[in-house]
């Protein structure tokens, strides 16, 4: 069986109405770069993380997921820097997490939107199998939890004075 390849993504706004302090686009970047060296904070979901190599862009960590909410055991990703719009998340299995700054249709520098996609490869798993299903509706509340978590994690980070 080949192995399925499960695809989702969340949206959402960064700067809803009464929403402080208003987030620009350099600051979001800043809030992923640092969520690449420790996730924790911005992931519920994602309970270590270790950088083991840094080169420029190009990150390099491990990761271990909460039970049940991703792979099992340290996960190898390989973090790749796209000043200023997204943060590339690759792991060894050919799993991919994508997180995209995009600018809102106003057109202000602070009407943006984060998006996280992700791209996850289950091996041993039937498509359209209630095993799948259940996969991907998790997948789809983690990536709402991952996104609105991030944004939340770094507005509080701004008000701390540590962005």
């Amino acid at each position: 069986m080949a192995p399925l390849n499960l695809t989702n993504a969340y949206t959402a706004p960064i700067n809803p109405a009464g929403a402080t302090p208003i987030l620009k686009r350099e600051t979001v970047f800043a809030g992923l770069k640092l969520k690449v060296r420790d996730a924790t904070a911005f992931v519920p979901v994602i309970i270590h993380c270790e950088v083991v190599k840094e080169e420029g862009d190009v990150v390099t960590r491990e990761i271990r997921f909460a039970e049940g909410k991703g792979p099992p055991g340290l996960v190898k990703e390989v973090c790749v820097e796209c000043e200023p719009t997204k943060v590339d998340f690759k792991q060894p299995d050919g799993s991919t997490i994508s997180n995209i700054i995009s600018d809102g249709p106003i057109g202000d520098p602070t009407d943006l939107y984060l998006s996280y996609s992700f791209e996850w490869i289950h091996e041993g798993v039937e498509a359209g199998s209630e095993e799948a299903k259940k996969l991907q509706e998790d997948h789809r509340k983690t990536a709402k939890m991952a996104v609105d978590k991030t944004i939340e994690t770094i507005r509080k980070l701004v008000n701390d004075g540590k962005i």
